[in-house]
């Protein structure tokens, strides 16, 4: 030992037993192998060995020299690492090496020794692990802490470790590293910013994402760090958020992605910083605080952030952002509220209010982001979103614009498919949402077609998904139907019509294409194009599409027959699938990704395509209506009592009888029906009639086994069954039966007015005289009150029935030319008083009967001026009801000329404008109009020729207004067409023309303006005019009528015009044969209480009839209409007994009728009128209008 002493006092280097010197006068390979064994001596010695420590000294400081430190060769310099790095730990705690400037050499070699670490497979790797493991274990950097330089020292190891982390190193690796830098940090003195910035950077995103072990490392140091390091961090944070000294850090430009990885670390990192933001949320830069904004929003939104209940201040400043002045922090608050809903439901409370609010926003685009945010929430789970916000998604779907409409139409179709068909949230969560499906049904409502096309796809993807199976396709079809409200069940019923309705259109389109071309094929496929744009979206460039799409109907033969199987009646779901995949198919091109035409094409097909009933389906249908009926089927588990699904059932199979009747051929449905039919439950048998009528039409000659069971049973039913059920007998009967007259004479003993004019219309001609003897036997009923045995014993619902059909009848005849000339001014003007009828179904009934006629354009004009009658109607909604008929009748008539210009020569059949000759015929003639001059009837005569002018005068369109007032010049040139020569008529024509002339004057102030054209006058109604004008009857009262009375309808009706019978006067009975008598009583107080029979069975009209066709080619004698008068001539000006006027006219009852579906045109025109009594409103003397109730 004495002589290891003296070596080392020498200055002589001793090497370990084995060891020769070690110089650069060896080779490299012998070198390496004597530091190997410098290295095991080293490693197996011990703190305690003071003989060894001080043998060794002088090696120890010889491997210190540059001669080691800068060798070339790496393995040289890891071995002499490795023995530095024990040195250290044998040494400890004080190292051999006193010089600062040796010390920051020695520790800088070993900083970049440690770089091999990075190279997991390289044969040395383990001897870098040894050397970590060794300087992490001592401490050994710590020795630094001392050094002016140690900030250098420790900046130059972190850049190291965090440069040669990956994901070769395991566990140890790793935690030796932090625990070499976790030691530097927490037992120094201080950090630097240079120091913090090394390990800061890593958990900047750009450096986060590139390598994700130093994030890793950064994280785990910062931990095991925390309580020492957050005071640097603190003042950093200070020194660019508060004193905006950005130059203190190169990471200044990240301090909000540092905070937010900072927070996910450990909050307690950011403890004095939190506040530091609530000061930036109220910063006047726009875009701070957007920044600040975006921070909050993910560390209040993080998943187990405690934040907003932790630091209340902060949450309740960044709610206020919610309505800051800048949109894209509004935006961003918005898009929050998901990821807030999502993890911290506790919040919803505190966020709704502020949702409310930016669900109103005037940015479309935050309105959008609050549907979203909420309608994500709630997919990913419905407890997650209270009916309140909820309700802010409903609201948007009548959002003004068509993106915010669709985000949130959409979302409801979503979380109704997920809760309610899926059952995803159970019963309870499918009851929280069943109000969705009505509220999107109810948007088919809207006028856009947009809305109207979005409502049907949601209908065919979430509410029905048309991909299911038939069977459980129908099954939900079914339930739906029986769980929606009344306003969206018509919305899905219209829809359905609608699409039928395009499905024809596209049909007689595919017929045009075939023909051969010409002018008037050009026309028709341009008319019938206009149609279907109307029903696509965007129709101004849609019309291109289709015009293009004829054009490769005309070329392509395969897609004409792939859209002709589409639109066909007995195309199958499966089939139609088929069909719009080829036809989309054939029309793509991969050269032309974004294809509109194509897009145009896919909407037109998702609008025809039958996806959800054929043949099949229908048969379904009727198999779960049946389990229901047997009580088999499990309504109670759909949360539908079973009446109430099999009432919704047989309507659904009613309305889908209409609009897909062939679906219902076949053997099985059609046994199906029968077997309903002979259910004793009468609802059940009434649908099935309904739909045996609406189907049947091919039945006899396709299914002549069902048609033997089913005569017997509906001749049974038309016989025996209740009135309901045996006039849906008769109905099927007529609709399925060829040789039906004689099952109907099997039937009845009389044919009905209803048979008499439909065999009227199926003749067409009058050559036998049969149209003039109905049309008295009409008249005749008319002027009877509906009684034409006038001996009192028929029932008042009866009467009032029978005046409804034979005015009804009348319409019809005069929609067929042969019929409408031999109707007589008399006839026309009886017709046209039944608007006034005492029975309000009686007036209903007729008035609908009369504006659809119209609006087919088979009535001629002059029925339009009926409606002018409706102006004193007693009930409100019955005389909006005209003027809405009045409103849509003209409007169509201008749309129609607009469209089609060549029909010029027809103007006075079409143009709105001659409605006013026939409309002061009619008020002439008027029973109720008696003293020529009497001022409480001239105000009568204003207020129905205002009701029509009203509309007329709304639009000057081509100078109208000079037109109306020539038009009435010419009448005051001319004589009444009926009676020419009598001249009390002429002076009522003159003081009417003068009331219109007055209307017109003060309502126009273009009037006198000179009129377009020379107006034509209707030649049956006024004679040829008088060259020398007439002088006007201009009436002192005229001026008063115009002061004291407002020309619009009164909604009070103190005085109503009704209709009459009664003796004729002595002045009158010279024009008793050319105008109908009429006159007017009180209308008796009487209700119905005897049970209902069907009219058409009644012997006195069948003796009626009988007389009337005695007496058919038998001109009226005079002084009756069907009757004789009753008495004496009453005196002078009074109203003439027995000619028919308009009786008293009451309001409906209160129970509202029930009304028969719509019936096709040729079914009974009574339908409306059924359980009709005749009640007058007491204590209303003079005249009135006929009055019913129930």
């Amino acid at each position: 030992m004495a002589h290891s002493k003296n070596r080392a006092t020498d200055g002589k280097i001793t090497y370990p037993p084995g060891v020769k010197e070690i110089s650069d006068k060896i080779s490299k390979e012998e070198m390496v192998r004597r530091l190997k064994m410098v290295v095991k001596t080293f490693m197996d010695m011990d703190q305690d060995s003071e003989e060894e420590k001080e043998l060794y000294l002088n090696l120890a400081l010889h491997l210190a020299s540059d001669f080691f430190l800068k060798h070339p060769d790496k393995d040289v310099r890891l071995l002499v690492a490795c023995c530095l790095a024990d040195i250290f730990r044998i040494y400890a705690p004080e190292a051999p090496y006193t010089s600062p400037d040796k010390l920051k050499d020695i520790f800088m070699f070993i900083t970049r020794q440690l770089k091999g670490l990075e190279d997991t497979k390289s044969a040395q790797f383990n001897r870098y692990f040894y050397l970590l493991e060794n300087i992490a274990w001592v401490k050994s950097y710590n020795i630094c802490f001392e050094l002016e330089d140690s900030n250098e020292i420790f900046t130059q190891l972190y850049r190291t470790l965090f440069q040669v982390i990956n994901n070769g190193h395991n566990q140890k690796v790793h935690m030796h590293m932090v625990d070499l830098m976790s030691s530097i940090i927490c037992e120094g003195d201080s950090v630097s910013q240079e120091l913090l910035d090394t390990v800061l950077v890593n958990l900047v995103p750009a450096h986060k994402n590139l390598n994700k072990q130093a994030y890793d490392l950064a994280k785990a140091l910062l931990k095991r760090t925390a309580q020492a390091i957050e005071p640097y961090i603190t003042n950093f944070f200070n020194q660019v958020l508060m004193l905006g000294k950005t130059s203190v850090s190169d990471l200044s430009e990240h301090v909000f992605d540092l905070i937010l990885e900072l927070y996910n670390i450990d909050s307690h990192l950011l403890l004095s910083v939190l506040p530091q933001l609530e000061f930036k949320l109220k910063s006047n830069d726009n875009d701070e605080r957007l920044q600040v904004v975006k921070l909050l929003a993910k560390m209040f939104g993080a998943k187990d952030s405690e934040l907003a209940t932790q630091n209340k201040p902060l949450w309740q400043c960044y709610l206020g952002r919610f309505n800051d002045i800048h949109v894209p922090i509004r935006l961003e608050c918005v898009k929050f509220a998901s990821h807030c809903l999502m993890n911290h439901p506790d919040l919803a409370k505190d966020l709704t209010e502020y949702l409310k609010v930016r669900s109103h926003d005037p940015e479309e685009a935050i309105r959008h982001d609050v549907i979203v945010s909420i309608v994500t929430a709630c997919k990913k789970d419905l407890s997650l979103v209270n009916d309140q916000l909820l309700n802010f998604v409903r609201e948007r779907t009548l959002d003004k614009r068509w993106r915010v409409r669709k985000e949130a139409m959409m979302g409801l179709a979503q979380i109704y498919k997920k809760y309610c068909l899926q059952g995803e949230g159970g019963k309870e969560a499918a009851k929280q949402i069943s109000w969705i499906k009505d509220k999107l049904l109810h948007i088919y409502y809207q006028n856009s077609i947009d809305d109207r096309l979005l409502v049907e796809r949601i209908f065919a993807q979430y509410m029905v998904p048309h991909n299911l199976e038939t069977t459980e396709r129908m099954k939900c079809l079914y339930y739906l139907y029986a769980t929606l409200d009344q306003n969206a069940v018509k919305a899905l019923n219209e829809m359905w019509k609608c699409q039928n309705m395009l499905r024809h259109n596209v049909k007689d389109l595919l017929d045009l294409v075939k023909q051969p071309k010409s002018e008037s094929y050009n026309k028709a496929v341009f008319s019938k194009v206009m149609v279907i744009t109307r029903n696509l979206p965007d129709p101004g460039k849609a019309q291109d599409f289709v015009k293009k799409l004829a054009q490769v109907l005309e070329e392509d033969e395969k897609i004409r027959k792939q859209l002709e199987t589409l639109v066909s009646p007995a195309c199958s779901c499966k089939q139609a699938e088929g069909c719009v995949r080829d036809i989309t198919k054939k029309l793509s091109s991969p050269k032309q990704p974004s294809n509109p035409f194509l897009e145009m094409v896919k909407f037109l097909l998702e609008r025809i395509a039958p996806v959800h009933i054929d043949t099949e389906s229908i048969s379904a249908l009727i198999k779960q209506v049946n389990k229901s009926i047997e009580g088999t089927a499990d309504d109670e588990d759909e949360g539908v009592p079973t009446e109430q699904a099999i009432r919704a059932g047989l309507e659904l199979l009613k309305v889908l009888s209409f609009t897909h009747p062939v679906s219902f051929h076949s053997a099985e449905t059609f046994e199906s029906l029968l077997g309903c039919l002979k259910m004793d439950d009468e609802k059940v048998a009434e649908a099935a009639l309904q739909i045996f009528k609406n189907t049947g039409g091919k039945l006899e000659e396709s299914f002549p086994h069902i048609k033997s069971v089913l005569l017997p049973v509906l001749q049974h039913k038309a016989k025996k069954g209740p009135p309901r059920q045996a006039k849906y007998a008769i109905h099927c009967i007529h609709a399925m039966f060829s040789n039906r007259d004689t099952h109907f004479a099997q039937i009845f003993e009389i044919q009905g007015i209803k048979l008499m004019v439909r065999w009227l219309l199926g003749v067409k001609n009058n050559q036998s005289k049969s149209g003039t003897s109905t049309l008295r036997m009409l008249t005749a009923i008319l002027n009877s009150d509906g009684d034409l045995t006038e001996q009192g014993k028929m029932g008042k619902p009866d009467m009032s029935r029978l005046r409804l059909a034979a005015g009804c009848a009348i319409l019809r005849l005069a929609q067929e030319p042969c019929y409408h000339e031999i109707i007589t001014l008399e006839q026309y003007q009886l017709c046209a008083l039944v608007i006034n009828d005492e029975c309000y179904q009686v007036r209903q009934a007729f008035a609908q009967k009369l504006h659809k006629g119209l609006c087919r354009l088979r009535l001629p004009l002059e029925y339009l001026a009926v409606f002018s009658l409706c102006a004193k109607d007693p009930v409100k909604e019955r005389r909006a009801h005209a003027r809405q008929c009045l409103v849509k009748n003209i409007n169509l008539r201008r749309e129609y000329l607009k469209q089609h210009a060549a029909v010029s020569e027809k103007l006075i059949s079409l143009l709105p404008e001659y409605v006013v000759p026939y409309a002061i015929h009619l008020l002439v003639h008027d029973p109720d109009y008696v003293k020529v001059q009497d001022l409480e009837q001239l105000k009568d005569i204003k207020e129905s020729l205002w009701f029509v002018l009203e509309i007329l005068m709304a639009k000057n369109e081509n100078n109208s207004h000079a037109f109306i007032r020539k038009m009435v010049e010419n009448i005051k040139q001319t004589k009444d067409g009926q009676a020419p020569d009598d001249a009390k008529i002429n002076e009522k024509l003159y003081t009417v023309c003068d009331v219109a002339m007055n209307i017109v004057i003060s309502k126009s102030t273009t009037y006198s303006l000179e009129s377009p054209k020379d107006p034509v006058l209707p030649a049956r109604y006024f004679t040829q005019p008088d060259k020398v004008v007439i002088q006007p009857f201009l009436t002192p009262f005229l001026t008063i009528v115009h002061e004291n009375e407002d020309i619009t309808t009164k909604t009070d009706m103190d005085k109503p015009r009704g209709r009459k019978r009664g003796p004729a006067s002595n002045q009158e009975d010279k024009s008793q044969d050319s105008k109908p008598k009429r006159g007017r009583k009180k209308a008796a107080n009487t209700s119905m209480e005897e049970p209902e029979e069907s009219w058409t069975e009644d012997s006195s009209l069948a003796e009626a009839t009988m007389e009337m066709e005695d007496e058919q080619n038998s001109p009226p004698k005079k002084g009756r209409r069907g009757r004789p008068p009753k008495s004496a001539a009453p005196k002078e000006d009074t109203a003439p007994k027995g000619r028919r006027g308009r009786k008293k006219a009451a309001p409906p009852p209160e129970e509202d009728v029930e009304e028969d579906q719509e019936e096709e045109e040729e079914e009974d025109e009574d339908a409306s009128s059924e359980n009709t009594e005749v009640k007058a409103k007491p204590g209303r003397p003079g005249r009135g209008r006929r009055a019913v109730s129930r």
